[in-house]
């Protein structure tokens, strides 16, 4: 039975289980690996990029991907337990890798340590620092106090614009990719998901973790020397015999690297990041609540979400990570399976987290092979992007006004990242800046042209913030933004308990004894 902070919505005809639905353990356990496999190709490549750019040894990136699934599931569990209490996966944000790279491809040293770890070190100073940051944005309330002037005509594209920002994956697009591999993942999730799962309540749970299995399966069948199907160096190829090139268990506990290390210029390129994480956080607590069959969140609880993103960014800093965010890849799980249970979610992370200390576990993750990752992508983010989209029931879309800025966040949204990418680096930009008449002198300066280059190269912050000025500065009634509709259905404040909150009702709940005097 749902509890007393559960949120006020719309139907939830779609969800197998809600957000306090309990399902048997065996059955939760599954569903909670399944929820995590959607996010596995990003906690993945996050942690191997920043230690292929450190020049990080091989035999210690094992221990660096296991860290980043310890910090994943502790980071779920505190944010499913104690913050926003939403049934999404915390894991490496890809928002915050654009300063991690600037920061682990610059010149430092440190007497004694090797590069690759002052580099790491520096980075855990940047992030541990700009989460202090975004753990006072959060705590503070100044996230929820701009929610008033977020209408459906500005979260839309947003929540769209989080799935449309992996179009271009190259785990999608890459003219190397093992198409068929793609299409077979794919086709398998579609026809699981959508074909039989009316038909069999096992396909209709875990259609993303049969088709990721299936796929993968045929993959080491086909990539065995004695079938040859799938040669070595094929995107498709997977050896088996790198799962047991690691250490079976390691040893990982904070401040593992050494002293975070701490340089003003990487902690305001850092606190950009921080900043695009936050919006897009904003927007999967949003989806996750569409997707879940509850209202809008709350201020209060948006607060207490992105507060509890900045204590876990400083302990991800703390660990030697990379940082961590909400991710959007299992709100499309839930989507697909209509799993929405936070205590299933929570296993998955408890799950995650004595994985994350197994160096099999990781090596054999890794041997999932990029063309199953994109083919998931395709089902998990156009899910999100659908789901965005829906947002606009509540819109009146015979109105000209509405029209034009929903289009122009979403153009806006993928064109201005488009341009920022195809820069080399913040610098570029920044020479530009500097011959702008009148504003150059401020647009000119690093800390301002790093912030514009990393914020503006994400598409949820570009299309936000372009809905977000047309719809709070073009005339437009209540009604005609869908703030009518929206607020009727939204969470209130007095709807969501934080979590010390809901220990003192416990505690201040009459006994029966007490109730009978």
């Amino acid at each position: 039975m749902a509890d007393s902070e559960a949120p006020s919505g719309e139907s939830d005809a779609l969800v197998e289980y809600g957000i306090d639905d309990k399902p048997p353990l065996g059955e939760s356990v599954l569903l909670g690996v399944q929820h995590y496999l959607t996010m596995i190709g990003a906690n993945i490549a996050v942690p191997l990029i920043l230690a292929g750019l450190m020049g990080m040894p091989t035999a210690v990136t094992a221990k660096f991907v296991g860290t980043f699934f310890v910090v994943s599931g502790l980071a779920t569990l505190a944010q499913t337990t104690i913050g926003n209490r939403y049934p999404i996966v915390q894991g490496a944000p890809f928002s915050m890798l654009a300063p991690g790279i600037a920061i682990v491809t610059s010149e430092v040293a440190l007497a004694g340590v090797p590069d690759w770890n002052a580099k790491l070190l520096f980075l855990q100073g940047a992030i541990i620092t700009a989460a202090l940051a975004e753990v006072a944005i959060g705590y503070f309330g100044l996230v929820g106090k701009i929610r008033e002037y977020l209408s459906p005509v500005v979260v839309a594209p947003v929540v769209a614009l989080i799935g449309l920002s992996l179009f271009s994956a190259p785990q999608i697009t890459s003219t190397t990719n093992n198409w068929y591999l793609l299409l077979l993942t794919l086709g398998l999730i579609v026809v699981f998901s959508q074909y039989l799962g009316d038909r069999s309540r096992l396909f209709g749970l875990f259609p993303i973790l049969l088709g990721i299995a299936t796929a993968w399966i045929l993959a080491a069948v086909l990539s065995h020397p004695l079938v040859g199907v799938i040669p070595q160096g094929d995107p498709g190829y997977i050896n088996l015999a790198q799962v047991t090139n690691t250490d079976p268990v390691f040893l990982i506990y904070p401040l593992q690297w050494g002293m975070p290390q701490f340089e003003a210029s990487f902690i305001v390129g850092m606190f950009a990041g921080v900043l695009a994480s936050i919006v897009e956080s904003f927007a999967d607590y949003h989806a996750v609540a569409r997707m879940s069959g509850a209202g809008a969140p709350s201020a209060k609880r948006i607060n207490h979400g992105i507060g509890m993103e900045g204590l876990m960014n400083v302990f991800s800093g703390l660990m030697g990570t990379g940082g961590s965010t909400s991710y959007s890849e299992n709100i499309g799980a839930i989507g697909i399976t209509g799993v929405a249970s936070r205590y299933v979610v929570q296993i998955g992370a408890v799950v995650m987290l004595f994985a994350g200390f197994v160096g099999y576990f990781g090596q054999l993750i890794a041997t999932i092979p990029a063309p199953i990752v994109g083919g998931l992508y395709i089902a998990m983010f156009g899910q999100i992007v659908a789901v965005g989209l829906s947002n606009l029931k509540y819109v009146d879309l015979d109105s000209s006004r509405n029209i034009f800025i929903i289009g122009i966040a979403l153009f806006a949204g993928m064109a201005i990242p488009q341009y920022i990418g195809s820069l080399e680096g913040y610098t570029a930009l920044q020479q530009g800046f500097a011959a702008v008449p009148v504003l150059g002198p401020v647009l000119g300066l690093e800390g301002v042209a790093r912030t514009i280059f990393i914020v503006g190269g994400v598409q949820m912050a570009v299309g936000g913030f372009v809905a977000f000025v047309l719809d709070n500065t073009v005339a437009g009634t209540r009604e005609e933004r869908g703030l009518t509709d929206w607020e009727r259905i939204a969470e209130g404040d007095d709807e969501f308990q934080t979590f010390v909150e809901r220990l003192t009702s416990r505690r201040n709940r009459p006994t029966p004894d007490s109730a009978d005097d």
